[in-house]
C-alpha cells in the first residue's frame, strides 16, 4: 500500500505588507502587519470585507505608533468602511490590544472566547509597580539566572495595562462548535490550547481559508510558558493535545491565515511538524536530565541555540512548560534545592 505523499508548505504571498498597507490574500481578505517591539518584530491582522463594515480579525498593541498605522489604514486600504465586528484569536496583547479601542471609539462588536475575554479584564486590572512575592517565588523556582533576577526586582514590570486599550464591558461569546458569518463566508469555531487558553480558530466551511492566530504558524513555534499564576500548569500537553485533534480538519489546499509570519498552505504537513518537533525538544531534554539541572539551565537541549536579553524570559517559561510536561508523564523526578529552586532529573 503507497503511503500518502506529503504535501508541502508553500506560501503563496511572499512578501509581507508595509506598514499602513494590504495584500489582498482572497476574495474581499486583506492581510496587514503591525510592528511589535521585540524579535518577533510584527503581528497579521486581517480584514474581511461586509456588507455592513470590515471583520477586523486581531488588533496589535495598543500605541500611538499603531493607533496611527490603523488611521491609515482605515483611510487607506480599508476605503474608509467602518468596523463592523473585531473576532479576537486569544488574549496576548499583540492580539487583543487595540480591541476595546475599537469597541469604544469605532462602535465595533467584540467576538472572543469568554477565557479570552476574562483573561483579558483581569489581566488589565492587575497592574504592579514591582513584582509580587508569588512571582518572585516563580522565579527562584525555575533557576533564574542570578543577574536576571536582581535586575527584576528592581525594576517595574511590564504591566498588560500599558499596551492594552481600556475593554469596555460586553462581548460575544464563541466556542468551540460556534459557527460565524463573515466576509461571505461560514466559519467553524474550533479552540485550541498551550499557547493561550481557549485559543479561537477559525476554519471556513468552503474548505479555503483558516484563520490560525498563533495556534498555526509556519516556521515558528509558539510560546508554551508556565507563569506564577498557574505554576504547575502543563501548556505542552495541552498543546500536543490540540494538535493532534485539530489535524483531522486539516487539508493541503487550505489557505492559513496566521498571527505570524507568513499566509502557507500545506497545513496537514505543518501540524505533524508542530508535533514532532515538541516530541523530539522532550525526548533532548529527558536525556540532558540524566544530570540534574534546575530549569534555567535547560536551554541548550530544548533551543539548540544561545538565549539572551529579551528572549531569556520567555525561554525560562518555556522550559518549565516541558519541565512539567515530562513530571505529569512521570518521566522527571524533582527535589527542591536550598536556594528554593527545584531540581529536574530523569526518573
Amino acid at each position: 500500500m503507497n503511503k500518502p505523499v506529503a504535501s508541502p508548505l508553500r506560501f503563496p504571498f511572499p512578501d509581507a505588507p508595509g506598514d499602513g498597507e494590504a495584500v489582498e490574500v482572497a476574495q474581499g481578505v486583506l492581510w496587514m502587519r503591525l510592528p511589535l517591539p521585540m524579535a518577533l518584530d510584527h503581528v497579521n491582522v486581517f480584514a474581511f470585507d461586509d456588507p455592513d463594515g470590515w471583520t477586523i480579525v486581531d488588533t496589535g498593541f495598543d500605541t500611538n505608533k499603531t493607533r496611527r498605522i490603523w488611521d491609515k489604514l482605515l483611510a487607506g486600504p480599508l476605503g474608509g468602511k467602518p468596523i463592523a465586528r473585531v473576532i479576537v484569536t486569544h488574549h496576548h496583547p499583540d492580539h487583543v490590544g487595540l480591541a476595546g479601542w475599537f469597541q469604544r471609539d469605532h462602535g465595533a462588536e467584540l467576538v472572543t472566547t469568554r477565557t479570552a475575554w476574562l483573561f483579558a479584564r483581569m489581566l488589565l486590572l492587575d497592574e504592579q509597580m514591582v513584582p509580587v512575592d508569588e512571582t518572585l517565588a516563580f522565579w527562584r523556582a525555575a533557576g533564574m539566572a542570578r543577574e536576571v533576577y536582581e535586575k527584576r526586582l528592581k525594576e517595574r514590570p511590564f504591566n498588560y495595562a500599558d499596551i492594552v486599550a481600556d475593554m469596555p464591558l460586553g462581548f460575544t461569546r464563541i466556542k468551540e462548535g460556534s459557527r460565524l458569518h463573515f466576509g461571505g463566508r461560514d466559519w467553524d469555531v474550533r479552540i485550541g490550547n498551550g499557547h493561550a487558553p481557549e485559543h479561537a480558530t477559525l476554519w471556513s466551511t468552503d474548505g479555503a481559508l483558516v484563520i490560525g492566530g498563533d495556534q498555526l504558524l509556519a516556521t515558528i513555534s509558539p510560546n508554551l510558558g508556565v507563569y506564577a499564576t498557574e505554576p504547575e500548569a502543563d501548556p505542552v500537553g495541552d498543546w500536543l493535545e490540540a494538535c493532534e485533534r485539530l489535524s483531522q480538519y486539516a487539508t493541503p489546499d487550505q489557505l492559513v491565515l496566521p498571527g505570524h509570519k507568513l499566509p502557507f498552505t500545506g497545513l496537514p504537513t505543518r501540524m505533524r511538524q508542530l508535533i514532532a518537533n515538541h516530541h523530539g525538544a522532550l525526548d533532548r531534554l529527558e536525556a540532558f536530565l540524566e544530570t540534574p539541572h534546575v530549569a534555567g539551565d535547560c536551554f541548550p537541549p530544548l533551543f539548540k541555540r544561545e538565549i539572551s536579553g529579551g528572549e531569556y524570559g520567555l525561554a525560562l517559561v518555556e522550559a518549565v512548560g516541558h519541565l512539567n510536561h515530562l513530571l505529569h508523564e512521570g518521566r522527571v523526578t524533582r527535589t527542591r534545592r536550598a536556594d528554593g529552586a527545584w531540581l529536574w532529573q530523569k526518573a
